[in-house]
């Protein structure tokens, strides 16, 4: 299934190529974009394979990503963040997954910080508040977004449809323009009790889960999803740059591309073994698994900018593959700040 699915994806790149500068100027992924996702299978990669979907484990989603990254950054970005977020809401009860899933290729986003409150009303909670940057938000059916629940101040994740939440339309940057980043906005939602999840138990790995791909913890698995557009920008670049760029320009940035497409395929299949062989994840686990993904987006970035920037795609790439780097879960020296005290033996 793996190789089948990535070479769906592979099959699409000329449409998300074909679209990519419309969606940067329109700040949203084009409709033939997002029909071409579906029918690829690309929305459903991690759906329960009970609801209809692949249930793909982490080498195969990161594998998929990086190949549609090869078409649009900001289409691969946006695939990896309906990936995470759906693989929340098959940490929900019964009665919610089948709620969520039953509309065929739903498309969810979400936003890890708890930026909202919730407050305890009859049969549900209230919510109030935003969340900046809900990567997709104009073109998704549901949020997995977080909050904290009054009156303890217990984050919590919420499903909600879109259509309850308010789109502010302010993402206008420089990079992965197309993703439609913007801020969602909850004005007193009611959100039924069963739409409402500790977040802390869907953070941690479930090695008893029956789905394999529960098994492992939130954050390496979304990290290594969301690092997963930079190995595809950087073979982008090489692609693009083939017909101007000098030989040792081209053979520079091949080699870090392997480089960037080795880290991120490497810990993939890292988080693949654990899940394969129950392991616990020790601190140094975790902390590898950002150093790792740092170094995909650092030598993705170095690749693309030994070619320049002097034609459209290129610059469309440059941008796109530097604010990947800038994202706070990738970038190289806030993992070294964050985990650098894990390899000098601390915690």
């Amino acid at each position: 299934m793996q190789h089948e699915l990535v070479r769906r994806a592979a099959d699409i790149v000329p449409v998300l190529r074909a679209h990519a500068a419309w969606g940067d100027e329109n700040r949203r992924l084009h409709e033939d974009a997002l029909d071409a996702m579906a029918d690829a299978g690309v929305l459903r990669l991690r759906v329960p394979a009970e609801h209809g979907g692949h249930e793909a484990d982490l080498t195969t989603l990161v594998a998929v990503i990086a190949e549609l990254a090869r078409g649009d950054g900001s289409a691969a970005w946006t695939a990896a963040v309906w990936a995470t977020s759906t693989w929340v809401v098959g940490q929900f009860p019964a009665e919610v997954r089948r709620e969520v899933f039953a509309k065929p290729d739903v498309r969810v986003t979400g936003i890890l910080s708890p930026t909202a409150t919730a407050a305890p009303v009859g049969g549900g909670v209230l919510v109030n508040g935003r969340w900046a940057f809900t990567t997709g938000g104009p073109q998704s059916h549901w949020a997995t977004s977080a909050a904290l629940l009054l009156p303890d101040l217990a984050p919590v994740a919420l499903a909600i449809p879109l259509v309850d939440l308010e789109v502010v339309d302010d993402w206008h940057t420089t990079g992965l323009r197309a993703t439609g980043s913007v801020t969602t906005v909850a004005k007193d939602v009611f959100v039924p009790r069963e739409r409402v999840l500790r977040l802390a138990p869907v953070l941690r790995a479930h090695p008893d889960a029956a789905e394999p791909m529960f098994r492992a913890p939130f954050m390496p698995a979304a990290c290594a999803a969301v690092s997963a557009p930079a190995v595809g920008l950087a073979r982008a670049a090489v692609d693009a740059a083939r017909a101007r760029a000098t030989p040792a320009e081209l053979r520079e940035a091949t080699v870090l591309a392997d480089e960037a497409e080795l880290h991120a395929l490497r810990t993939a299949a890292a988080v693949d073994h654990r899940v394969a062989t129950g392991r616990d994840w020790t601190p140094q686990d975790r902390a590898l698994v950002r150093r790792y993904l740092g170094e995909t987006c650092l030598r993705a970035r170095d690749a693309v900018d030994v070619l320049g920037a002097d034609d459209p795609v290129l610059r469309r790439i440059r941008r796109d593959v530097h604010a990947v780097n800038l994202h706070a879960v990738l970038h190289p020296n806030a993992d070294a700040e964050r985990f650098g005290p894990v390899f000098l033996g601390g915690r």
